[in-house]
């Protein structure tokens, strides 16, 4: 028996019941043609352990500026496409089953570098940074480079936008 998955439940700090989140269910937040995330689990979740999101890039399209964060590692299970990734000065590509490891304090950004769509899911440990993202989806079109910044220090994370335009350049990318 599947127990749907249910926001109200999760300002408890940690999970009352066990569940099953179907593939097709779930909210699926962002604009088609933009990086589209579905909040699978949150941190509140998981008694603050970890948050899990799933990540939607459409091709050629850069995930996030580039930042880095104070108080979490990132994990990027890719599960379809090629991700570019930029970890401190090094340049790395995977593909599906490949895991991509960002570790707090270096700066880091991430891509599909292929011409198909591309997913990842992203474990976000400890949890909480989801929320940022929720954020930003909340403002929609309103998101602009100084409100993402806003929010990114508001969780300990530093964005980088004036680096951030030649890694778009260099691999031909949207943002």
């Amino acid at each position: 028996m599947k127990s749907k998955f249910n926001p109200e439940k999760m300002d408890r700090g940690i999970a009352s019941h066990a569940r099953v989140l179907g593939a097709n269910e779930g909210e699926i937040m962002g604009f088609p043609g933009t990086v589209r995330d579905r909040f699978m689990i949150l941190g509140d979740e998981s008694g603050g352990g970890f948050s899990l999101v799933e990540h939607h890039m459409p091709p050629k399209t850069l995930a996030a500026p580039l930042h880095r964060h104070s108080q979490e590692d990132e994990y990027s299970y890719i599960l379809e496409g090629k991700v570019g990734a930029l970890l401190g000065e090094e340049v790395i590509f995977g593909g599906p089953g490949d895991l991509i490891f960002k570790p707090r304090n270096q700066w880091h950004t991430f891509w599909n570098a292929g011409d198909e769509p591309a997913r990842i899911l992203e474990i976000i440990s400890p949890g909480g940074f989801e929320k940022a993202f929720l954020e930003m989806h909340a403002l929609g079109e309103g998101l602009s480079p100084e409100t993402m910044e806003a929010i990114g220090n508001r969780y300990g994370v530093d964005v980088d936008f004036e680096n951030t335009g030649p890694i778009i350049e260099r691999y031909g990318l949207i943002f």
